[in-house]
């Protein structure tokens, strides 16, 4: 039995790798439809190019969870982070070289995208197992890893509109490549010896037949549930929205109304303040308040709001502030979802349940950037900002209109009996699919660009 110290240093080797990986996220994020707004002066080719980077990563949470048991979470994640850094990477060294193509770039952010994601699942599924090593209470891990991530988002949003507006996007895009390195170093050192983190005993031989098994056993706890099919479905709805505004709206906004690329990573840094803030403020506090009451306001305020702002205005201190608020609340959403759905899914079930959680909460992201790149296309960035606002009005409704959301608070009625509350979901926990968000700017969360695995709610 090692000491304190010991127990304590794998949950901070993820907590480390996820921080690093997510300011590489926020780089991205930003740098990637700076870059395509730069080379090629198009939101229509800034959609596409979110779209390409978006839909492969609902094809490897379809398919990924039985994968990341079998071969191991610590292998997935340090063989995710290096197929990313170099496809990443390829993007400025291709365009230094003169030989970068339009087609390229969708294929690279394309490969991105896929492998990004199962190694993200990979760390985050193992969070229960690391607090427990750590003497931590889960909603207090969940919470502190959500905060460490949007902190570092901020950090990374703010250094990219400064190394776009002083070297270039190619530079903000680089460095993403280098944080994709140095996480895939510390899962290699932190993780190593961690028994949840290495391929599952005893599993059944591989075939067609057991994988497609595992996979539907996934699926039909999910449906099975009507709690975390609530969270789905509206954290699906969201996901695609925030793509839009991670992906073309907000850049667009910035670039022809506010004044750069300074003023969107300042934006972006405010809205992750605002979550980390948040985050915080939840791990502190949050266990005094109804679970449900906190999340339907929540989600109100972290949505809507900053849409109206900035299409019916041209100020950047108005936005700024509104974007603090939706990021403060925000804050809040990710730590309860995390910790409700880790409460009802079984240990067994970590991986499988959580590609299918992510496929569904990622399942309207290639379109969400696609359809903002047209709507900005065909009617102007205000008219487009202000119809997507009001269609996540409509979706962050739904926690005050569907009697299954009451179950966050852990009524009986929301759960689907003692597969759900008791058995190995009561005692060992499960987890959660990726940055309910996307805003994540995930999840949900989160985008990675939007990328989150889990679903994540802004």
């Amino acid at each position: 039995m090692t000491g304190a110290g010991g127990e304590r240093k794998p949950l901070a080797a993820v907590l480390a790798a996820n921080a690093v990986s997510a300011a590489g996220t926020a780089l991205s994020l930003i740098g990637i439809p700076w870059f395509v707004l730069q080379t090629t002066g198009s939101a229509g080719r800034a959609g596409v190019v979110a779209f390409c980077a978006t839909l492969p990563i609902i094809i490897a949470a379809v398919i990924g969870g039985p994968v990341i048991d079998r071969i191991g979470r610590r292998r997935i994640s340090i063989a995710s982070d290096l197929l990313c850094a170099t496809a990443v990477g390829a993007v400025p060294l291709l365009h230094y070289a003169g030989v970068l193509e339009f087609w390229m770039l969708c294929a690279l952010v394309a490969v991105n995208g896929l492998a990004h994601t199962p190694g993200r699942t990979a760390r985050y599924v193992l969070l229960p197992d690391l607090a427990t090593h750590a003497g931590m209470t889960l909603p207090r891990a969940a919470s502190l890893f959500d905060a460490v991530e949007r902190g570092a988002r901020m950090v990374g949003a703010a250094l990219a509109g400064l190394l776009i507006a002083l070297i270039g996007a190619e530079s903000a895009l680089l460095m993403d490549a280098a944080t994709f390195g140095a996480s895939a170093l510390l899962v290699t050192a932190g993780l190593h010896g961690i028994r949840a983190a290495e391929p599952v005993k005893g599993a059944a031989p591989v075939s067609f037949r057991t994988y497609r098994t595992e996979l539907r056993e996934g699926y039909a706890f999910l449906l099975r549930t009507p709690l975390l099919l609530a969270v789905v479905l509206m954290v699906m709805a969201i996901n695609g929205l925030d793509q839009g505004w991670n992906a073309v709206l907000l850049p667009v906004h910035a670039e022809r109304n506010l004044g750069g690329a300074t003023e969107l990573g300042l934006l972006t840094a405010t809205f992750g303040a605002g979550g980390l803030l948040g985050a915080l403020l939840y791990g502190a506090v949050g266990h005094r308040f109804s679970r449900h009451a906190v999340f339907a306001v929540c989600a109100l305020v972290c949505g809507a709001p900053r849409f109206a702002v900035a299409g019916l205005t041209d100020s950047t201190w108005a936005l700024g502030v509104t974007m603090g608020a939706a990021g403060l609340a925000g804050g809040t959403l990710n730590p309860i979802l995390t910790t409700v759905i880790y409460e009802r899914v079984p240990l067994e079930l970590r991986s499988r349940v959580s590609g299918a959680m992510t496929a569904g909460c990622e399942l309207t992201m290639p379109l969400g950037g696609l359809t903002a790149g047209l709507l900005v296309e065909g009617s102007g960035v205000g008219p487009a900002l202000l119809l997507v606002g009001g269609a996540y009005l409509l979706a962050t409704l739904s926690p005050l209109v569907f009697p299954a959301w009451r179950g966050l608070n852990g009524e009986a009625g929301a759960m689907t009996g003692g597969e759900v509350g008791g058995g190995a979901g009561g005692k060992a926990g499960g987890e959660v699919a990726d940055d309910i968000s996307s805003s994540e700017p995930g999840c949900p969360s989160p985008a990675p660009g939007a990328r989150t695995p889990r679903p994540s709610a802004s």
